[in-house]
C-alpha cells in the first residue's frame, strides 16, 4: 500500500527482578528522581521531544484536563534523568490492576543520546518497577523506536512475549 509504513510492535517482559541485568553506575552519574508533582509544561515537552523522531503522537493533542487526570493518577509515576539541572530523559510507570507494573515511556533527549544513558536509566526504570513489588515488568517498543531501544531491552534482560504488525501513514 502507497505511503504507509509497516511497523512491527515487540511486547517484552521480566517476570522476577533476577532477570534484570543492570549496568553499573555511570561515572559522574545523572540523576534520576521520581518527580511528585510533574507540571504540564514539563511533562509535554518530555514526551514532545524525547517521542519527536520516533513518532511519539498519541498524547500531543491531550487537553490541559486530560494531562492532569494522567499526573494525579496514584498509579502513574514520572521519573526524570537529569544532567547538570536540565532534564536529558525519563521514564514512566503505571501499575495495572492485574499488578504488572508498565514501563509506558522511556527515552532520553535528543542531545543525550549516545552517551549509553538509555541502558542506565532502563536498570533505574527496571529497579524502580520492581520496587512497587509487581508479578511482571512490562513494555513494548517497535521499529519506529531508536535502532538501540530492542537491544537494550533484551541486554537488560527483558525477553519478547509476542510481536505484532501494523501500519502507519507514511
Amino acid at each position: 500500500m502507497a505511503g504507509t509504513i509497516e511497523v512491527t510492535r515487540t511486547y517484552l517482559e521480566m517476570k522476577s527482578p533476577g532477570d534484570l541485568k543492570p549496568v553499573s553506575n555511570l561515572t559522574p552519574e545523572p540523576r534520576v528522581e521520581r518527580l511528585k508533582q510533574c507540571s504540564r509544561e514539563l511533562f509535554r515537552h518530555l514526551y514532545t521531544e524525547v517521542g519527536r523522531a520516533f513518532r511519539w503522537t498519541d498524547r500531543l493533542s491531550w487537553t490541559d484536563q486530560q494531562v492532569d487526570c494522567h499526573l494525579h493518577d496514584p498509579h502513574t509515576s514520572i521519573w526524570v534523568l537529569s544532567w547538570e539541572n536540565q532534564p536529558a530523559g525519563y521514564f514512566e510507570l503505571k501499575e495495572h490492576q492485574d499488578r504488572s507494573v508498565e514501563v509506558v515511556y522511556f527515552g532520553l533527549l535528543p542531545d543525550f543520546i549516545g552517551r549509553g544513558w538509555g541502558k542506565y536509566l532502563l536498570t533505574q526504570a527496571a529497579q524502580a518497577a520492581w520496587g512497587l513489588h509487581p508479578t511482571r515488568v512490562w513494555l513494548h517498543t517497535c521499529t519506529l523506536d531508536h535502532p538501540a531501544a530492542l537491544p537494550n531491552y533484551l541486554n537488560r534482560g527483558f525477553r519478547r512475549v509476542r510481536e505484532e504488525v501494523y501500519t502507519v501513514s507514511g
